[in-house]
């Protein structure tokens, strides 16, 4: 090295010595480079104020910086001109529970920008004894597994460990405890009984469940009565805890069910959220506008009730759903021997075809079996059958519909999933446009491939979310696309009590989806449901890529969500 270049790098050096020295003094260094940075992107920040078009910077799991910033500071840049960015969606009713033990990838969703699903209607996946293990176990279908867990926050750490695409959290279901401690009987529990369930919901509420979830109109949580689900929510309420419920009755009981989900709200002290709310039955459908009054005056009362729904006129259930609850005391064998005996299957068909307020009779609910689709059994010789009207099988086995129907559930042994036609379109809009309504699909997130493609499925597994953006945002326009956004990200993760979840803000976790709001939309249909829905392009979690232009990474950065009582 000669004198002349010795003497310039000197130079240099001193020179950068001397731009520095400043800064340094002032504590301040040169910016880190972002993981993540989706530029020129029109941002909803799920508040469901106006959008304003801004890059939004990420590094590791957090959203770090809302602005203007050089693509040099990324090591990822993301090109967002034209697209949609908003907070990942939150599923409120997800039946995940066993499709993520088959495939963490969560495809279904995650290509509709869902990064978080809620579990717990009624059953949640603990805490379980061996009874019900074993119970489980024999109810298994096309996806089968060990139960290596005893608890609900177990169960969700082992979803976590074993790799999964999306956030996961859930309720403790009012049916799981009252099976761990009663079993499936129609009975009412003892004081003692009822000091064991309070201390199982003590436990989970701790462990970080999210409150408490029925399902009132099956069986056995048909027969658990109003003060014992008061009793099971003083305690969650404890927590910060929430009561959510598919209520009572969706039908002919339907503003006496929403007066027993306030009575147990006001007297636990309890927010209550209302499942997939609906008028089922066309003779219900003109209480659409009174049970949305009910609602809105509790609200105005001061009372924290909001809802969710999925977006299509048919709900998804077992077909044992069209039989009285007494015919499950007992639990499935007990239904099965029934089903088996000619003076009981009379007993049934009888109630089945009488119309009563006692019971939700969805067979008379969807006024007629070409109204009821089987999209799923348990038995591969009753596969074929599948995608078929109870309509069509009646006609095919030259018998009844009603003897069809109980003929079917005692071959196959199974609850068997069908689809029933029982709700008005124009409700359906009424219901979305309300600002207390967030989205829940009511269904597990699954894929076009292996197990999954051995049953049909309702449309709302791949399709509810990009519904909500296409059909009823951008086509129909009962909502705007900041409104819907804050529907699905903002407001469910108030309601929940998430941290630091369901909003584009500093500081807040990266789950974040870059959308086409021109293209987005549901492709699924009843006929063919297992269809992805479009129009998403980029998906986040945790700041970790899931999906990249359309496409799934492979990438499993979910975790299990805690409630906001969380204390071990």
């Amino acid at each position: 090295m000669n004198d002349r270049s010795l003497s310039f790098r000197i130079h240099f050096a001193l020179l950068i010595s001397i731009v520095l020295l400043p800064l340094a003094s002032r504590g301040e260094v040169p910016a880190e480079k972002f993981d993540v940075l989706i530029k020129g992107g029109t941002v909803y920040d799920g508040t469901g104020e106006k959008p304003r078009v801004v890059d939004v910077a990420i590094r590791g799991d957090r959203i770090v910086g809302l602005g203007t910033f050089p693509g040099d500071r990324a090591r990822t840049v993301i090109d967002a001109k034209g697209m949609a960015v908003a907070p990942g969606f939150i599923n409120m009713l997800s039946w995940s529970t066993d499709s993520l033990i088959e495939d963490g990838r969560s495809q279904s969703e995650i290509r509709e920008g869902v990064t978080t699903e809620i579990m717990g209607e009624g059953n949640s996946m603990g805490p379980l004894n061996d009874r019900m293990k074993e119970q489980m176990l024999s109810q298994q279908g096309d996806i089968k597994y060990e139960i290596k867990w005893n608890t609900l926050s177990e169960y969700l750490r082992y979803l976590e460990q074993r790799g999964i695409s999306c956030n996961v959290a859930s309720f403790v279901g009012a049916t799981t405890i009252r099976d761990f401690v009663i079993g499936l009987e129609d009975k009412q529990p003892t004081a003692e009984q009822l000091d064991q369930m309070r201390q199982l919901v003590r436990q989970e509420m701790e462990a970080g469940a999210l409150g408490i979830g029925s399902s009132l109109i099956y069986p056995p949580a048909f027969y658990a009565k109003t003060e014992e689900l008061i009793e099971l929510c003083k305690v969650a309420a404890k927590y910060q805890g929430k009561y959510i419920s598919h209520m009572r009755s969706e039908g002919n009981q339907l503003l006496e069910a929403i007066d027993e989900l306030l009575r147990i709200s006001r007297e636990a002290g309890i927010p209550a959220e209302i499942y997939h709310i609906k008028a089922a039955g066309q003779p219900n459908w003109g209480k659409a506008d009174a049970m949305l009054a009910k609602i809105e005056e509790a609200r105005k009362g001061g009372m924290k009730i909001t809802a969710d729904m999925y977006t299509y006129t048919a709900a998804g259930t077992g077909l044992d759903a069209c039989l009285p609850p007494w015919t499950e005391d007992g639990g499935y064998p007990a239904l099965f021997k029934r089903l088996r005996d000619p003076a009981t299957r009379e007993k049934i068909a009888k109630e089945v075809r009488t119309p009563s307020d006692k019971w939700e009779n969805l067979y008379l609910a969807a006024g007629s079996p070409e109204k009821i689709l089987l999209s799923g059994f348990k038995s591969e010789k009753l596969k074929p059958l599948t995608g078929k009207s109870l309509a069509e099988i009646a006609k095919m086995r030259g018998k009844d519909p009603i003897e069809t129907a109980m003929d079917l559930i005692s071959e196959d042994e199974s609850r068997i999933d069908s689809i029933y036609f029982l709700m008005s379109e124009e409700n359906v809009k009424k219901e979305i446009a309300k600002p207390w309504v967030s989205f829940g699909s009511d269904e597990a997130s699954q894929a076009p491939e292996g197990n999954f493609l051995k049953s049909n499925c309702h449309p709302r597994a791949y399709g509810n979310f990009a519904r909500v953006l296409g059909k009823y945002a951008r086509e129909d326009k009962i909502l705007t696309l900041e409104q819907a956004v804050r529907k699905l990200s903002g407001l469910p993760a108030t309601n929940l009590g998430l941290d630091h979840r369901g909003f584009i803000r500093e500081g807040m976790f990266a789950d974040v989806v870059v959308f086409d709001p021109a293209t987005i939309g549901d492709k699924a249909t009843f006929e063919k449901p297992h269809q992805y829905a479009v129009g998403m392009k980029h998906v986040f979690v945790n700041g970790t890529q899931v999906l990249n232009d359309g496409e799934h990474t492979g990438a499993k950065a979910g975790k299990a969500l805690w409630g906001p009582g969380k204390t071990r």
